[in-house]
């Protein structure tokens, strides 16, 4: 069996470098994915030294975008998506316009055709998938409602684009000054070939459109009516088989199967695909269970993303073109931003949620390289262009984080701009402060409470007790049903993730007894953990772990206790079955 095989290679490659490079940033405080686009570059043609395979590295890639947009739709149900239909739908098609428009503006400066300015300005509309995702994930916005409104107009704009590859083709026949009817114009397909003929129609963009629009909806109807009862019915199955490899499988063959499906049986996209067998497994009680799954998967392909990024970038591009490629980003990165700001304060939104929509839109990604690799291909779209789509997308990712941080240093000073009045009314029972209008809130002003990071399935049990032993009780939340439920329980919380800088202080740590991590994620809980320490080196701090090796990193980080699930189980089912003049003997709970 050979060992230098093209996807060995490329894996190994991809992964060892995008590790290397991505712990380099991590030290220089710059995100990680700053290191693996570097790596891309690396093993890019561009670049001396070993030249990965781009055509198998980008076909990684989407798998990575299809795991991710499973992974969302897992958190956003369909009434998540009704929900912001009222400002993802008009917002996105806005945007999507302007943007377009000033992408066909400067390709009329560079003297280029219509057609390549209706490629560029589409190229340079639409938002990266994996980036916007990354950002709100590491945020932990995804759930809160900026993040809904964020994943709806990410949504409508893969929408959109879908609609735009079916009509390139068809575009590029008439500016060629091919055939007026006929296949040529129908864009290659044979769908809207059929459809014209039976309705004695000439196969022209109408029919194009019309019928791209009834694949969408066959596909969306498909889904909501089969896909609710087969879906949820296959991974139930699966899960009563008892074996954990089986279920992981059944998770990625739903995932990769009906992404798969829906591109080709009804033209719609990889990730929309992917996306909606997410969101409807998301009504099954098996959805938290499905995303652990599939987590580190998503994860390790979302790196080769990055990397399949930076392959495709030729440095020496900005140096030879650099007005051009100055006014590119500045489209991506200022253009669309102020318009999808703007957009959203007209639909009377907080200035939190336009920055954050705004901030999330200042890139663009892996549908931009489709449309340009396409144009280039129809001969509608020069190949300055597409160095200039590709390095626009480089800058505007390697930027994006730092816009993030812009975008707080502004929030202050445009609140003031747009008052209160100016934003959406507080929803009726929502928490009085909810987590997508999260700020510098002065210290809650408690003495001698218990701090609770967390209120899942372990952080209710804990509150539970806490309450009955009547002590002051703070929740720290960032999910938005939890914080409604809090508020609806008149349990005293505060909205936001618990690691981010000034929360505890702002949580009166320093004056508390004790502080709960009751968070999964012992990475997050062990930066919860020091800060604590720092702020109150008194503190009893509790936590909880899956491993031994979580026990004593979380110890290390300034942990008092820490309770291992696993091990109070075992302990829990033993005390069942050992008489009670023997427990004794046992170990405490």
């Amino acid at each position: 069996m050979p060992h230098a095989t093209p996807l060995i290679t490329i894996l190994v490659a991809g992964f060892v470098l995008a590790f290397i490079f991505g712990t380099l940033a991590q030290r220089l405080k710059m995100p990680p994915l700053v290191g693996y686009l570097l790596a891309g570059i690396v093993v890019g043609p561009y670049t001396p030294g070993y030249v990965a395979d781009q055509a198998l590295a980008l076909e990684l890639a989407e798998i990575g975008v299809i795991l991710l947009m499973f992974g969302v739709g897992l958190h956003f149900s369909l009434k998540d998506l009704l929900s912001v239909r009222v400002i993802a739908v008009p917002g996105a098609l806005v945007q999507i316009g302007f943007a377009t428009f000033l992408g066909w503006a400067l390709a009329m400066l560079f003297g280029w055709s219509h057609g390549a300015g209706l490629v560029f300005g589409l190229a340079l509309s639409v938002a990266s998938t994996v980036v916007l995702l990354k950002a709100l994930q590491e945020r932990r916005l995804v759930e809160t409602e900026k993040g809904r409104v964020a994943v709806g107009w990410l949504i409508v704009e893969d929408l959109a684009m879908v609609l735009a590859l079916v009509l390139i083709p068809a575009i590029a026949g008439l500016s060629a000054g091919g055939e007026s009817t006929g296949a040529g114009q129908a864009g290659g397909d044979p769908l809207a070939v059929w459809a014209a003929s039976l309705l004695g129609l000439q196969p022209g963009l109408t029919v194009i459109v019309a019928v791209t629009l009834a694949k969408v909806l066959a596909f969306i109807g498909f889904m909501l009516i089969v896909g609710r009862r087969v879906i949820p019915w296959l991974l139930h199955y699966t899960a009563h088989t008892g074996s954990r490899e089986l279920f992981r499988l059944g998770v990625l063959a739903i995932a990769l199967g009906v992404a798969f499906g829906s591109a080709k049986l009804f033209g719609v996209s990889l990730a929309l695909g992917a996306f909606f067998a997410g969101m409807i497994l998301s009504e099954s009680e098996l959805s938290h269970r499905a995303a652990e799954e599939s987590l580190p998967l998503r994860d390790a392909f979302a790196v080769l993303f990055f990397v399949s990024v930076g392959m495709l970038f030729d440095p020496m591009s900005v140096v030879r073109d650099p007005l051009p490629m100055l006014a590119t980003v500045g489209i991506i990165v200022i253009g669309k931003s102020l318009a999808a700001f703007l957009i959203v304060i007209l639909f009377r939104r907080s200035v939190a949620t336009a920055l954050i929509i705004s901030a999330s839109l200042a890139q663009i990604g892996e549908f931009s390289f489709i449309l340009a690799e396409l144009g280039v291909a129809q001969g509608l779209l020069p190949q300055e262009g597409r160095h200039l789509i590709l390095g626009g997308a480089i800058i505007s990712i390697i930027l994006n984080p730092l816009i993030f941080l812009g975008v707080e240093w502004l929030r202050p000073w445009l609140e003031r701009r747009f008052p209160r009045d100016m934003s959406e009314p507080a929803e009726v029972g929502t928490s009085e402060k909810r987590a997508d209008e999260e700020d510098d809130a002065p210290p809650v002003g408690m003495s001698g409470h218990a701090v609770l990071i967390g209120y899942g399935r372990v952080g209710r049990v804990v509150a539970d007790h806490v309450q009955q032993a009547d002590r002051p009780l703070l929740v720290v939340e960032d999910n938005e049903r939890r914080l409604q439920e809090l508020a609806a329980g008149a349990i005293a919380h505060m909205a936001g993730n618990g690691a981010a800088p000034g929360l505890l202080e702002r949580a009166s740590i320093g004056q508390a007894a004790a502080l709960f991590i009751a968070i999964p994620n012992a990475f997050e809980a062990g930066q919860i953990a020091a800060q604590a320490r720092r702020l109150n080196p008194g503190l009893r701090i509790i936590a909880r772990a899956h491993s031994d090796a979580e026990v004593e990193h979380l110890t290390e980080l300034g942990a008092d206790n820490v309770v291992l699930g696993e091990r109070e189980i075992a302990l829990a089912m033993a005390r069942l079955f050992i008489p009670a003049e023997m427990r004794d003997t046992m170990p405490a709970p």
